[in-house]
């Protein structure tokens, strides 16, 4: 048993548990439960007691063994502790044993995540799929807790539905989520909408992505003023953002700022963001954010690389972005698919802008076209033919600036200004 560091300033006194089995890596494991610690930050408690026990396999009735919750019950008393926030996922008999054995409020590491969503999420969609995703998750966890359930009193792991909806019985939360479901196919039709008139404006679309806290939200306003939150925290964005860029050149892309990865993100999570989600899996080109500073960094390549690829984010370029450089002692060399900055001091940013611009670009050009009015057809071909950035109509004819490949350039060469 290890105690962690907290703050002088009052939260919510939460204790952290995790088995460590045969299987797993103990270095793993440990960087995990520091992960969570770092969530019961965010949701705005204090990881006071970190307790691990080494079995094959977790207890099937209450996680942990029967030795290790008497320990753990008499920690709780002692220190004084509300919560207990075990390192992976329960069922609801292991959480309902827990409990009744260690006399203190139990979630799981998901339950911790979709709480703080619940925190974050700050547009209508968000809330919805917060709300979903919670209610299939936590209502077969809490139904028939009864009375119990009014005495939560607010706090980590309530937010969200509220406890009103999570007392209701099986039948009107099966009503409650079908509600929300169609409220969310309905703004995902909206969003496809949108997607699609991007797509006719015809600008490539580059999507930032990459594990939580890495710096895209800060990365995201250094480049576009987006005014997106910046925060030393887990899911301090929820969110997406989307901006328009233009390069030195005049070249203008899409950014788009998305929800960050992180290590055990429930399928359930994924499945209620795919809307949202939708928006890395859309885009032209990735920008994977690492902060380079973090020890586990590649493992996190290794997380956000599995979870695009769970996405169907496939046969895009990408450039992994290694962030937060400016803690380092000695900066790596940049490679032909991966570049260290800092977003924070703008090291290597005009690096970064050279390298999105020959991503958005690849290997079309930027070329000025004049058409007579004669030859207004193949002006309007032009719009299949390339990506036609403006349009100004002269005594002459029609000015226009668009982006094309070398055989398009070719082609139409004898219009070229």
């Amino acid at each position: 048993m290890e105690r962690l560091n907290f703050e002088k300033e009052r939260k919510i006194r939460v204790a952290l548990v995790a088995v460590i089995t045969a299987e797993q890596d103990e270095t793993e494991a440990n960087y995990s439960l520091a992960e969570l610690a770092r969530l019961v930050d965010t949701a705005g408690g204090e990881a006071v007691i970190q307790m691990t026990q080494a079995r094959m396999r977790p207890d099937t009735s209450s996680f942990l063994g029967s030795g290790k919750c008497r320990e753990l019950k008499e920690l709780c008393q002692n220190e004084e502790i509300e919560l207990v926030v075990a390192d992976a996922e329960l069922t609801p008999s292991q959480i309902r044993n827990l409990e009744d054995e260690v006399g203190a409020r139990v979630i799981d590491r998901s339950m911790l995540i979709l709480d703080i969503f619940a925190l974050h999420a700050t547009t209508a969609e968000g809330k919805l799929q917060v709300e979903l995703a919670q209610l299939k998750y936590t209502a077969p966890r809490l139904i028939g807790k009864g009375k119990e359930l009014s005495r939560l009193g607010g706090g980590i792991g309530t937010r969200g539905p509220g406890e009103s909806k999570l007392e209701s019985d099986r039948r009107h939360l099966r009503r409650r989520m079908a509600v929300l479901e169609e409220k969310l196919k309905e703004l995902e039709r909206v969003r496809a909408v949108q997607r699609k008139q991007r797509e006719r404006a015809g600008l490539f679309k580059i999507a930032i992505a990459g594990y939580t806290n890495a710096g895209k939200s800060t990365l995201m306003n250094r480049l576009t003023d987006a005014g997106v939150l910046e925060e030393d925290k887990l899911f301090a964005t929820l969110d997406p953002t989307t901006r328009k860029f233009s390069f030195p050149s005049g070249a203008t892309v899409l950014l788009t700022d998305t929800v960050g990865f992180i290590r055990h993100l429930p399928h359930h999570l994924i499945k209620a963001f795919a809307s949202t989600l939708d928006e890395a899996a859309s885009a032209d080109g990735l920008l994977v954010i690492v902060d380079a500073s973090d020890p586990q960094c590649g493992t996190h390549i290794d997380i956000t690389d599995q979870l695009l690829a769970d996405l169907g984010v496939v046969d895009k370029p990408v450039l992994y972005v290694f962030n937060k450089c400016d803690v380092l002692e000695a900066l790596p060399e940049s490679g032909e698919d991966r570049l260290y900055i800092s977003a924070k001091t703008g090291l290597h940013l005009d690096k970064l802008i050279e390298k999105m611009e020959q991503m958005a670009l690849g290997g079309k050009k930027k070329v000025c076209y004049l058409f007579p009015p004669a030859d207004a057809g193949a002006m309007h071909k032009l719009y299949e033919n390339g990506t036609v950035e403006s349009v100004d109509y002269t005594e002459e004819g029609a000015l226009v600036v668009a982006v094309v490949d070398e055989k398009i350039k070719g082609m139409y060469s004898r219009w070229e200004k």
